[in-house]
């Protein structure tokens, strides 16, 4: 039905580049998406606690037709300041929607809790502007996983979390791609060994190939004493879709993330789905059938390789996956 693409990240999407920028003492940052032309995008929320900024534009009634660049911040409400230096360097470069003469970036974007994470976060003035910026001017195709951009201070139950991508190719040619900081109060591996809840739907051995655990009876583990949490996430296709239509797409995504975090979509988890486009493949009818599926598939994948790839650092709270199992 889908390989993988090329990269096996979210710029296979044609169109897309992603930047990020961390600061290592504040155990934060920022990751950007960004398309070479605006693009179509829509959003939905399904965790109880979610932060955001502009949501609201990409409702199929509001006016803006389309977005200039997509922000995953950590910071819990802090981190909403990174769209701001995403704004400055897209308004910098001639980007944004004409009104009254000016050019208006359209930024919305997506918060995650990391402040109690070990960091340094007693700041004189909010970092996350100049993050935003950093992220934005360091655009390219290439995506570091793991403990960068927005996922440098995340965790999941028992192990540090971090940044991940995934992308799928369907046999029309139409691309799909993935991108999440996973932060989640629930775990992303089975019981307590190494392998991952996503385990099904693994491309080759992107994250370990470690092959399907049967889950153990008993509740799920959490990190309850955690009060922030969040996995926030984009898919990405170079299909042709409407506001209405990369909404429906980020509603079957969350199915993805559902099937990689277990619990997920909790009263204290943001959990937060964008979805954009870059129009530039029609879609067949078995495509608008399978889309929301295959990037359900990808966010799922992203979400495994986002812990598997997480590098350690001081003061850590939690293992990486590799300290605890490889």
């Amino acid at each position: 039905m889908a390989i993988a693409g090329a990269r096996n990240l979210i710029t296979d999407v044609p169109g897309l580049r992603v930047g990020q920028a961390a600061d290592a003492a504040l155990k934060s940052g920022v990751t950007v998406l960004i398309g070479d032309a605006p693009m179509v995008a829509g959003v939905h929320v399904m965790g109880g606690a979610p932060g955001t900024r502009e949501t609201d534009l990409l409702r199929p009634d509001a006016l803006a037709e389309a977005v200039d660049a997509l922000v995953l911040s950590g910071g819990s409400a802090f981190g909403l300041d990174a769209a701001s230096g995403v704004v400055d360097g897209l308004r910098g470069d001639g980007r944004g929607f004409e009104a009254a003469g000016h050019l208006v970036p359209i930024v919305p974007g997506a918060i995650l809790f990391d402040l109690a994470n070990g960091g340094d976060k007693d700041w004189a003035a909010n970092p996350y502007a100049r993050l935003g910026r950093v992220a934005y001017d360091a655009r390219c195709l290439d995506v570091a996983l793991g403990t960068a951009g927005a996922g440098t201070g995340a965790t999941v139950a028992g192990l540090k979390g971090g940044i991940g991508s995934a992308s799928a190719v369907l046999a029309s040619g139409v691309t799909v791609g993935a991108l999440v900081a996973v932060n989640a109060l629930g775990q992303v591996t089975v019981g307590d060994g190494p392998r991952f809840w996503a385990a099904p739907f693994e491309e080759g051995d992107e994250f370990g190939g470690l092959g399907v655990e049967i889950a153990p009876g008993g509740g799920p583990r959490t990190k309850l004493d955690s009060a922030g949490n969040t996995t926030i996430a984009i898919v990405a296709t170079d299909a042709i879709l409407t506001k209405a239509s990369a909404t429906r797409m980020a509603v079957g995504a969350h199915d993805g993330m559902a099937r990689a975090i277990v619990p997920s979509h909790t009263p204290r988890d943001g959990d937060l789905v964008f979805a954009a486009s870059t129009g530039q493949r029609a879609l067949t009818p078995e495509d608008q059938l399978l889309l929301g599926h295959v990037a359900a598939t990808c966010l799922a994948r992203a979400v495994a390789r986002a812990v598997y790839n997480a590098t350690p650092a001081a003061d850590d709270p939690f293992p990486t996956w590799r300290e605890k199992f490889a």
